[in-house]
């Protein structure tokens, strides 16, 4: 794999364990980047502890299921953004390039027992709203069709139809919430609180495969 001399990733990498505990969460403001910004994020879907190894590195990242998500980190337009996503001897290759202006998330998935997959989603966001929340779906379970959110316990929908692969975002108020993932009309897995959401702050929700079937998870979109 070729270096990370074109983005900062390294760098942040070689300073993460400080980085994580310290750096200050910031919202994500749909205003959006400036013009030549642009972010990636990794985020650990798995039930385990994975590790994130950029390209021409010794330094790597613990995504574990108590911290999961590295939050956004900046890193150059149009540039390859390489590296691995390591759980035990399982490794899943990373060669991404994000565009100007566009937040990527590559998200590390169990494919069975013995496998670890990954998959990239994309956003430009644009919907800020300081008196709103932002609530993204991402469905990355194919085996959840014309998957859903409703509020836990109400049958009120707040994303329909999301197909395996996509994101779908919305600005809903800021108040406290549960949600219930549903495939192909049929309500899926436990509920997920979410707590009580802040005005002005982005969220994203994840349904994902795990041995015990499709699971919801949730990270506050913040940029490092």
């Amino acid at each position: 794999m070729t270096s990370l001399h074109h983005f900062c990733l390294k760098a942040l990498l070689a300073t993460a364990p400080a980085m994580v505990v310290h750096a200050a969460d910031i919202p994500l403001y749909p205003t959006g980047p400036a013009e030549d910004s642009s972010y990636v994020r990794f985020v650990n879907l798995t039930e385990g502890q994975i590790a994130l190894q950029a390209s021409g590195s010794k330094t790597s990242l613990a995504l574990t299921p108590a911290r999961p998500d590295s939050g956004f980190l900046p890193v150059a337009a149009d540039k390859p953004v390489k590296g691995q996503l390591i759980r035990g001897n399982q490794k899943s290759d990373i060669d991404v390039v994000v565009k100007a202006g566009e937040f990527a998330t590559v998200l590390g998935i169990s494919a069975g027992p013995a496998a670890l997959s990954t998959q990239v989603v994309r956003e430009s966001p644009d919907d800020f709203n300081a008196l709103k929340s932002s609530l993204a779906f991402y469905n990355v379970a194919a085996d959840c069709k014309q998957a859903g959110l409703k509020a836990a316990g109400r049958d009120v929908s707040i994303f329909k139809d999301v197909a395996a692969g996509q994101v779908m975002r919305r600005l809903i108020n800021p108040v406290a919430m549960s949600v219930q993932l549903v495939c192909g009309g049929k309500a899926t897995g436990e509920p997920l609180d979410l707590g009580t959401l802040a005005a002005g702050q982005r969220y994203s929700i994840f349904a994902a495969p795990s041995t015990k079937g499709i699971r919801l998870s949730a990270a506050t979109d913040t940029v490092r």
